[in-house]
């Protein structure tokens, strides 16, 4: 049984806890405690800065930080004045932030001190009014305002704008595999939507899903999965700012066990170490952890078969997610994982496969996988024929390929833009990776197409070795010829010593395109 939630918007949450649990701990950060109605006053006090400067109903404000306590103070702060979250990936570097600054027309900026080479003359480059430096100001002057200072504004000085659910509330920038990033815009009612379904799912109670966050706070899974979902449900957020080092680690896994989380959630290259870690032996017998959830890139079956004999409870569940769809598409769960497949829609939400025609297939054959429901995005902004062509009759067009068995369970073959065609013939790009990463000496791997003056295209294997290990492209070949049909054989197997990624850890396959057809 799950509540029933009633809230409008991000600040109504904030406002509801504190009501009702003021003296609880709602977010935690190594020995920093946030109670429910301390979080309030500080998204008040915020807000009250950010009135104080003109911001509200439909303006911008963008978050380029690190993880910590005060990303989400902002978050609800913006909220509560009725401006728009733009979140900025802090991987990216001075030109792709005025870029994405520009495009959402945004007017303020929050940012952290350690981005200060990016940040600094963005006032130059783009029409923001003013930039926020949080944990440590590198300069201060009427445009370049200190936190610190921030904070001790007069609290309670601006205005709830109580906006409904269907209204404009957080814009994410897509990873721009093809061309320059679009934003997705996402109402309050998508995220509300999204969390909902996930708190269905996955059975738990309101209150008993604790989250601890060390992802990115700037990804959509981790706005939505582990900020939102705990502070809506009043679970408790524990923040880890960076898992960086082997104390980092050491950190993350103290508070996994102490705050009894019931599930966890990562990205492939986590469980990749996590099944390598030695652990102490009281982790593996007293965790809460009733699924490790993965999502944001492909798991390999090789890291499957070596975290579940790693880890003997906690079941390995892979899930679906795409910043369109707020995120969350399907999951698997613990009493029902398939493995190979993502898991079945959430609730309310509908996931076909469609032809290039978007006619819909029959359940098991294979075409482009399409969202239907709650989830599914306003639209990108300021590009109506871009949405146009994304959302037909309802349906968001994911640019994955896959299948829907009979029983619902979705698999991913491939993104549409990798999918390579040889003389007619179809060749998943994953078929190949699966295979190879069954090879002990392979830490990573991409296939991409190579084209050729007919624009035919034959697979190149891109390799990223193990440490301290070598190999030969015939090694290679002569491993995948057994397993491989002839057309799908790699023509050429290239080791590099790092795979181009970016912040979640997913592989650039644009990048190592470019690279090969350039070659």
């Amino acid at each position: 049984m799950t509540a029933n939630y009633s809230f409008r918007n991000f600040y109504s949450i904030a406002s509801l806890n504190a009501i009702q649990s003021p003296s609880k701990t709602i977010i935690y950060e190594e020995d920093l405690k946030i109670s429910n109605s301390s979080f309030l006053a500080q998204v008040d006090t915020v807000a009250s800065y950010l009135h104080s400067q003109g911001i509200g109903v439909g303006d911008k404000v963008a978050i380029l930080m690190s993880n910590s306590w005060q990303y989400v103070v902002n978050i609800f702060a913006i909220n509560k004045v009725g401006a728009v979250i733009v979140l900025i990936n802090n991987f990216l570097k001075e030109d792709e932030i005025a870029y994405i600054l520009n495009d959402s027309q945004s007017k303020m900026l929050f940012a952290s001190a350690k981005f200060e080479k990016e940040v600094r003359d963005q006032l130059i480059k783009t029409e923001l009014m003013k930039i926020v430096w949080v944990d440590g100001s590198p300069l201060e002057n009427e445009n370049h305002i200190s936190y610190n200072k921030l904070i001790n504004h007069p609290a309670n000085q601006a205005p709830f704008a109580d906006l409904p659910p269907s209204e404009l509330a957080v814009i994410v920038y897509t990873s721009g595999t093809t061309g320059k990033p679009k934003g997705a815009m996402l109402s309050f009612s998508n995220i509300l939507s999204n969390v909902n379904s996930c708190v269905a799912h996955l059975r738990v109670k309101h209150g008993k899903i604790p989250m601890v966050c060390y992802l990115p706070m700037f990804h959509a899974f981790t706005f939505t999965v582990t900020i939102t979902l705990p502070i809506m449900s009043n679970s408790g957020l524990t923040i880890i700012r960076s898992i960086a080092t082997k104390g980092d680690f050491a950190k993350l896994i103290k508070q996994v066990l102490v705050k009894r989380i019931p599930y966890f959630v990562g990205v492939p290259d986590v469980y990749s170490a996590l099944a390598k870690a030695k652990l102490p032996w009281f982790f593996h017998w007293f965790h809460s952890v009733k699924g490790f959830i993965s999502g944001a890139a492909p798991l390999a079956e090789e890291t499957i078969r070596k975290f579940s004999a790693s880890f003997k409870r906690g079941t390995l569940l892979q899930g679906y997610g795409i910043s369109e769809c707020s995120p969350v598409v399907s999951v698997n769960v613990p009493w029902a994982n398939r493995i190979g497949s993502v898991g079945q829609a959430l609730p309310t939400y509908e996931v076909e496969c469609f032809d290039e025609d978007m006619n819909q297939v029959a359940r098991g054959e294979i075409g482009e996988i399409c969202v239907k429901g709650g989830c599914v995005m306003m639209g990108y902004y300021n590009r109506p024929e871009d949405t146009k062509e994304a959302i037909v009759n309802g349906w968001f067009k994911t640019g994955d390929i896959g299948k829907v068995d009979k029983d619902g369970y979705i698999f991913i073959l491939d993104r549409k833009k990798d999918l390579i065609i040889s003389k007619g013939m179809n060749i998943y790009p994953r078929e190949i990776e699966e295979l190879i990463y069954t090879n002990e000496k392979v830490n990573a791997c991409a296939v991409v197409g190579l084209k050729d003056v007919e624009a035919n295209e034959t697979p190149v294997a891109y390799i990223e070795l193990k440490e301290d290990v070598t190999a030969t492209e015939a090694e290679i070949k002569d491993f995948l010829r057994a397993n491989l049909a002839p057309f799908k054989q790699p023509r050429k197997v290239i080791f590099i010593d790092h795979l181009p990624r970016n912040a979640t850890g997913k592989i650039l396959k644009r990048e190592l395109r470019e690279l090969i057809n350039k070659a």
